[in-house]
């Protein structure tokens, strides 16, 4: 069986019960009927604007249910997806438009104001859509609420192909971003590949409708991690794929704790998804500050993939959801699914230690095998349902996408061990680490024992220019305004690692360095260092 989406939404549109909800967001709840009818009205109207398949459809949006519906319109009419970071400003913006070759996009109207300054810049755009008030829309904007709505609510009928592409723009930690070209057929099939286990994989469309009626009606999925990156997209995508309810929280005020757990109580939601303590320890917080205001018990599962997630917190969390599962994904956009680590209220994990998945390898950087206990850090590198590229860079596809042994791997630059036993012990992106009087040291490793600490709340370390070390290791602690103390901190790192990888500097900043999907920005840490410390960065 190939896959693609459209096909699939199309069947599974038909097959839930119209009344069963599609999403909820604050008030307001779509329902699956109608969420049927209008995205197929709106990829009707698309097409009627001169779309054609193929043709990239750029989404400009926060956490909100236009994101959803445009989207699966817009696989409907097998258009291809682009990711927009909302942060992004106006330089940032018209590189990936431009990048993306966006014949059309979709904004909010809080947007508006950058939309108006880039619109003369992109002749090639040739719909915009704007979410938001109609009378104040920019003049050569539809707007989204009524754009599509004298289509034919039917389903398409339209032939689609396994190989329609699916984009998914990655920042990475260097360079500006790159579009990740995903066939529809191999990213779903990364998906299915994770449920044999579970005897959930589908083999064949009617198959995955009849496992899709079983499923939907207990299947309530919050992405707490924002639209615009693959970890919230995809698992919003595949529930509704699988019909069933996506719950999405209003981020406009930034990401709060007590709303996502007064969310999970009214919505009866039966898994979140994360990225790592950025998300996680505020949910802990929330629950920590107020017992027994936030029930949770409906929580079968909270997922995180992309950045460290501590057993500390994923123990604190136990303790309010000790019927839980806490899944950590080690994976990437380019590379998802290398390894998974599950702990729950009987079975602790060490941080960042993951089981081996069965397409994952781990190879020095001239191609050599790892021997698992050696103690010789290698990359990560997955085979089997891969991207094909980098959209528009032949020279990073190469680098990235390479054969061994006659054998195509994803190696996007992440460096880990493989213990004794197996399991993968991750150490961090290359293009991150810092060299310090010749040794290698891994930004995460050290944030994490930092992270340990009583009284710190995140930490970010980077690397700065010294004359002695080449690089010295700086760390941006965000903690309480009083009662941190530099001494203190870097003897706990002493402690615990080599005395190379104790920061030379530890610096205290309420800033969290964060981006909305919770990874690292190490180059604001960085900036903000130098800044203090009066050198460049």
């Amino acid at each position: 069986m190939k896959w693609n989406y459209g096909d699939m939404l199309d069947a599974v549109g038909q097959a839930v019960p119209a009344d069963h909800p599609a999403i909820h967001y604050g008030d307001t709840t779509l329902r699956w009927g109608d969420f049927d009818r209008q995205t197929n009205r709106l990829a009707r109207a698309l097409l009627s604007r001169g779309l054609k398949a193929g043709d990239k459809i750029a989404f400009y949006m926060r956490n909100q249910p236009e994101y959803m519906i445009a989207l699966v319109a817009a696989l409907k009419a097998r258009l291809v997806h682009v990711n927009v970071n909302y942060r992004y400003r106006t330089d940032e913006l018209l590189y990936i438009f431009d990048n993306s070759d966006a014949k059309a996009v979709v904004y909010d109207c809080e947007f508006r104001d950058r939309i108006l300054s880039l619109e003369p810049q992109l002749p090639d755009v040739s719909l915009w859509l704007e979410v938001g008030a109609a009378e104040e829309k920019a003049p050569f904007a539809s707007c989204f609420d009524t754009f599509g709505t004298d289509q034919d609510p039917s389903p398409l009928k339209i032939d689609r192909s396994p190989d329609d592409l699916f984009f998914i723009y990655t920042g990475g930690t260097t360079g500006l971003p790159k579009a990740v070209m995903w066939t529809q057929d191999g990213l779903i099939r990364t998906v299915f590949d994770t449920l044999k286990e579970l005897g959930k994989a589908p083999t064949d469309l009617e198959d995955h409708v009849r496992l899709a009626q079983a499923e939907s009606m207990h299947s309530v999925q919050l992405p707490a991690c924002p639209l615009m990156h693959g970890s919230g997209l995809l698992t919003g995508l595949m529930t509704l794929v699988g019909g069933g309810t996506v719950v999405l929280l209003d981020t406009r005020r930034g990401f709060d704790g007590h709303d996502l757990w007064e969310a999970v109580d009214r919505h009866k939601v039966t898994s979140i998804v994360i990225v790592g303590d950025a998300f996680a320890s505020p949910m802990l917080r929330a629950l920590d500050e107020q017992p027994g205001r936030h029930r949770g018990d409906t929580i079968v599962s909270v997922a995180s993939s992309g950045v460290i997630w501590s057993t500390e917190v994923k123990k604190g969390l136990l303790a309010h959801l000790p019927k839980a599962k806490l899944v950590d994904s080690l994976g990437s956009s380019e590379a998802p699914g290398c390894g998974t680590s599950v702990m729950t209220a009987d079975s602790e994990v060490v941080t960042a230690q993951f089981v081996l998945g069965d397409t994952c390898k781990v190879f020095s950087e001239d191609g050599r095998a790892i021997a698992p206990g050696s103690d010789e850090a290698g990359l990560m590198a997955l085979c089997g349902n891969i991207p094909i590229g980098y959209y528009k860079d032949p020279e990073k596809t190469a680098r990235t996408f390479r054969e061994i042994d006659g054998v195509l791997y994803s190696i996007p630059g992440d460096w880990c061990k493989v213990e004794a036993d197996g399991t993968l012990t991750l150490m961090g992106r290359g293009s991150t680490c810092i060299n310090t009087g010749g040794e290698k040291v891994y930004p995460e490793e050290v944030e994490q024992v930092l992270k340990e600490a009583s009284g710190v709340d995140d930490a970010i370390v980077v690397g700065l220019p010294d004359e002695r070390w080449g690089q010295a290791i700086v760390a941006v602690v965000a903690g309480p305004e009083s009662g941190l103390d530099e001494a203190v901190l870097r003897d706990h790192v002493r402690g615990r690692l080599a005395d190379y990888k104790v920061p030379k500097r530890i610096l205290f900043d309420q800033t969290l360095y964060r981006f909305p999907n919770g990874k690292a920005d190490h180059e604001g840490a960085k900036a903000f260092a130098a800044r203090v410390i009066d050198q460049p960065a």
